[in-house]
């Protein structure tokens, strides 16, 4: 029995479904303690959109280390903050029109969500929010109570309530989810305890890759406005260029009251998550909401290179639509090929493989470990195979991977 497995809780999960030690990474490969190489379709669940120990990211880091830079300052300024936030707002917000105040909750995504929660609750004075079928949004209970997956849900121990759950995009054929709300809302008979806002991802990546249109998120951003909800966008995991543009929503046209981030903003794979909030949402009283580790110095570091090296201009939006491209042609051709029991989804370098016999996505991901490659799986049966390849990741690697993985695929499938 390894130390892992003697001393490690039970709730370890990605170790179980890749039963090797890895011991070094770059780009998009990692390498496990015998010398093999695994290429990475993963990137850390989304935190590693610009690969493994990114070279311009790295030396910052190290430079900012061997200079005794401040590692641990809670909210405290620093250099490392403050240029942090002037790049932020000059490569990001300013760019894009966006007025949003930053507040750094904690350092995961779920303490991104829990933060957005209580701000929009403390604003409209409402407790009830509205959430969507499949929407994943964290671990944490209220992060949980806007999550859909059951088993997830389960492991809560106690009611998860105040959300009122709506149909998503596409998950009924039959169903209007938005026209169903938007008839609750405007009905005095409805029952309904009126929400104070929606919390919406544009792509449920968790959930099983499913992507909702552009016309769905201008009509939900619409029924906020007519309705006076807050509109929360959860981009922890299609942030940061995950989807092409910076921001997973500027596709749709719409700007958000409060948005959440995490995973890739730091770009190094280091704890960091962000609420961006209108200024008039502001109204925090000075730690109301605090935590200790609310300024990860050596994710400022990372990320405020990571913005300088990547998003200066549109130089790595355009090689993600061109590598998405790639990368659903080949999915396609292969669902193609396979037959009727297998379709393509999703959106930028966000792709998904949806089996209609769920058992096969875990078999497909095994076997495509075995022949050395990463791929999880996703969807409320597990059902999807989500591919995360790193934004950098060059075309003859990308290839390689697709390979490996229709070779899983046709065997299994």
């Amino acid at each position: 029995m390894s130390i892992v497995e003697e001393l490690e809780s039970e709730v370890r999960s990605y170790c179980r479904t890749w039963p090797t030690e890895f011991k070094e990474a770059h780009g998009a490969v990692l390498t496990d303690t015998s010398g093999r190489e695994f290429i990475d379709f993963f990137s850390g669940a989304g935190t590693l959109n610009y690969g493994h120990n990114n070279d311009l990211l790295k030396q910052p880091l190290i430079d900012y280390l061997t200079s005794n830079g401040v590692t641990h300052g809670l909210d405290m300024t620093t250099s490392a903050k403050t240029e942090f936030l002037e790049v932020f707002k000059s490569r990001i917000l300013t760019p894009r029109g966006l007025p949003h105040k930053v507040q750094f909750p904690g350092p995961t995504g779920t303490n991104a969500v829990e933060a957005a929660l209580k701000l929009v609750r403390k604003v409209s004075g409402r407790p009830n929010v509205v959430a969507f079928t499949n929407a994943f949004h964290g671990m944490s209970l209220g992060s949980l109570a806007l999550t859909g997956n059951a088993d997830k849900r389960a492991g809560a121990g106690v009611p998860l309530d105040h959300v009122l759950r709506v149909p998503y995009d596409g998950f009924d054929p039959d169903v209007d989810g938005l026209a169903l709300l938007d008839r609750m809302l405007s009905d005095g008979g409805s029952g309904l305890d009126r929400p104070g806002a929606v919390v919406v991802e544009t792509v449920q990546g968790e959930g099983g890759v499913n992507v909702a249109r552009a016309e769905w998120l201008q009509e939900l951003s619409d029924l906020c406005r007519r309705h006076e909800l807050l509109l929360v966008v959860d981009d922890v995991q299609m942030g940061c260029g995950r989807t092409g543009a910076f921001f997973s929503f500027e596709e749709a046209g719409i700007v958000p009251d409060v948005i959440c981030l995490s995973k890739s903003i730091s770009g190094y794979g280091l704890p960091m998550a962000l609420v961006l909030l209108r200024p008039e949402l502001d109204v925090w009283r000075p730690g109301e909401h605090n935590g200790t580790f609310r300024g990860n110095n050596l994710a400022f570091v990372t990320g405020a290179a990571a913005l300088r090296a990547y998003w200066s201009d549109s130089t790595l939006e355009k090689s993600t639509g061109d590598l998405a491209d790639q990368v659903r042609e080949r999915l396609t051709r292969l669902a193609g090929s396979v037959g009727a029991d297998v379709s393509v989804r999703g959106r930028g370098l966000v792709q998904g493989l949806r089996f209609a016999h769920a058992p096969t996505a875990a078999a497909v991901g095994r076997r495509a470990f075995e022949l050395g490659l990463l791929v999880e799986t996703s969807g409320p049966r597990d059902e999807v195979l989500k591919l995360l390849p790193p934004l950098t990741v060059d075309e003859a690697r990308l290839d390689a991977g697709l390979t490996v993985l229709e070779r899983a695929v046709r065997e299994l499938a």
